[in-house]
């Protein structure tokens, strides 16, 4: 390690443990200091060292615990320290999780730095429930998009027209907040207000849920359903491909049960 540190910006992916790459368990198996978003699947952090300094940056939806900028000056000053920082970020850290605002932070200042890609809840959310986001002769081109700005409100920095008709298959992260204003926009800009949607809710986790529903009905039912962050809202019509799916595996096997067979 060198006398100026070092800082690894890493993904870690949409929440299963399981799912965090070779590489991001590795960094963090070796890290100094871990600064950790608010959405690190459980028992992520059972990578880290016991010894560890774990510093909580995340930011809960409405209030900010540590500003951006803070965060940005506090990987600088472990760096300088000689420390081996881990900036651990769910999904992928340059999936709208500002991963380049840190890493352009840490460039003007000189640290040395590197990125490890995690596995982004914008195909994992989707996956997890069962709907592929392209298929063939079905969706072949898929636009991902973030559901809030900086100051929540997402309808100032779309051009609504264009996203409505930019993809087959639209995915929208961190959703909920603005669902009304996401679904109202897209409908009245010329998306189909019968083509089918779907919430994903915590997904890959045991806390999943997932609902379907046509779009124009999709926040009525979102509401009585009592959906909170974090979710994926998913519009296309894969998503009919996941209601089906879904039900197919309802009546099979679980995979634990075809594995436990097969070791058996």
């Amino acid at each position: 390690m060198s006398s100026s540190g070092f800082v690894s910006i890493v993904g870690a992916g949409p929440g299963d443990p399981e799912l965090l790459t070779i590489k991001a368990a590795k960094r963090l198996g070796c890290a100094d200091v871990i600064v950790h978003d608010r959405l690190i699947g459980e028992g992520i952090l059972n990578y880290c060292r016991e010894d560890a300094e774990l510093i909580d940056a995340g930011k809960t939806p409405g209030g900010h615990r540590i500003q951006q900028e803070d965060i940005n000056r506090l990987l600088v000053d472990k760096a300088r320290e000689g420390k081996f920082v881990v900036r651990l970020k769910g999904g992928d850290p340059f999936v709208f999780g500002r991963g380049a605002e840190e890493a352009l932070f840490l460039a003007s200042a000189g640290v040395p730095f590197e990125v490890i890609p995690g596995v982004s809840s914008s195909l994992a959310g989707p996956a997890a429930a069962l709907i592929p986001v392209t298929h063939r002769c079905v969706a072949r081109s898929v636009t991902i998009a973030t559901g809030h700005d900086r100051d929540n409100s997402c309808d100032k920095v779309f051009d609504w027209e264009a996203l409505a008709k930019a993809s087959d298959t639209l995915v929208f992260l961190m959703a909920v907040e603005n669902l009304e204003r996401i679904v109202s926009n897209l409908i009245s800009h010329g998306r189909n207000p019968k083509q089918l949607s779907a919430l994903v809710r915590w997904a890959t986790t045991p806390e999943q849920q997932v609902i379907f529903a046509p779009l124009q009905e999709i926040v009525h039912i979102a509401r009585s359903r009592h959906i909170t962050p974090p979710a994926v809202l998913v519009v296309g019509d894969t998503v009919e491909i996941g209601m089906e799916l879904s039900r197919a595996i309802a009546y099979g096997e679980t995979p634990e049960e075809v594995m436990h067979a097969h070791v058996a």
